[in-house]
């Protein structure tokens, strides 16, 4: 990107014009660049970039903007796990390893089942994954309080990024005063993958908010926010009703990898 600046001399105050001689500069080319410390260590990398021109540095930015998941053991454990609970639940097949095969499977499931089916299939495997002696530990040992939520808030950022990505806690105001319960994801993995809202809605948002709340008496409200894939799961909130919730009312990205049965129409 580059910007020209003309400097142009000024005749100084209380002094006559004649005799000075009106000079302008050349123009002089100034390239904007991110500040020192943002540079440093970047090495040619950061040089090329600023040569580029600005429709290329917007395909760059595009391409930066995206998320890169580096899965550890435990991670890919986490994920093929889920994703061949998934297949056993449902009958469907992937050949895929990792996160490619949870979404894929989940994209089969989606152009399968009617959205209310899969809804209840996430909750019977979610249900199953944990015994329920556990669940019901947890329901009767920590019941809905502010260290509770805010410990499932603190819970879901350090253990669950294999499935969300990265996310942190942030504050919300509850019961008029300030707690640490809420999960800010800032791109939801799973939405940026599957790149489709009923996907989301049907496989994600509502059987998590419901089996949270039945299994572990923990009310969630899970706000996704389609334009940029960042989500916000607000534990201690009750979600909308179905008719009052917008994120049900949201059209589903043109170009939508399942856009088969979904609760909102796909616009694909």
């Amino acid at each position: 990107m580059e910007a020209k600046v003309v400097l142009q001399s000024r005749t100084p105050t209380g002094t006559s014009s004649q005799g000075v001689n009106k000079q302008r500069c050349s123009p002089v080319r100034a390239v904007l660049a991110r500040p020192a410390e943002s540079i440093v260590g970047s090495g040619t990398k950061e040089r090329l970039r600023l040569k580029l021109k600005p429709a290329d540095s917007k395909r760059e930015v595009a391409q930066d903007s995206s998320s890169f998941h580096n899965d550890n053991w435990f991670d890919l454990w986490a994920i093929n796990y889920l994703s061949q609970s998934l297949q056993a639940a449902t009958g469907v097949k992937s050949m895929l390893s990792g996160y490619e095969s949870l979404v894929e499977t989940t994209a089969m499931m989606s152009k399968k089942f009617n959205t209310k089916t899969q809804q209840e299939l996430v909750m019977q495997v979610l249900d199953t994954a944990i015994p329920k002696l556990i669940l019901n530990m947890i329901k009767t040992l920590l019941p809905q309080s502010q260290f509770t939520r805010e410990y499932f808030a603190a819970f879901t950022t350090m253990f669950f990024a294999w499935l969300i990505g990265p996310s942190e806690v942030r504050e919300s105001e509850l019961n008029g005063r300030r707690e640490k319960n809420v999960v800010y994801v800032k791109k939801c993995r799973f939405l940026e993958q599957s790149n489709c809202v009923g996907m989301c809605i049907n496989l994600c948002k509502m059987p998590s908010q419901a089996f949270i709340k039945d299994s572990l008496g923990m009310p969630l409200n899970m706000v996704p926010n389609f334009d940029d894939m960042s989500c916000e799961m607000i534990f201690g909130q009750d979600p909308p009703t179905p008719n009052d919730d917008p994120a049900l009312k949201q059209p589903c990205y043109k170009l939508c990898r399942a856009n088969q049965k979904h609760t909102v129409k796909s616009s694909g």
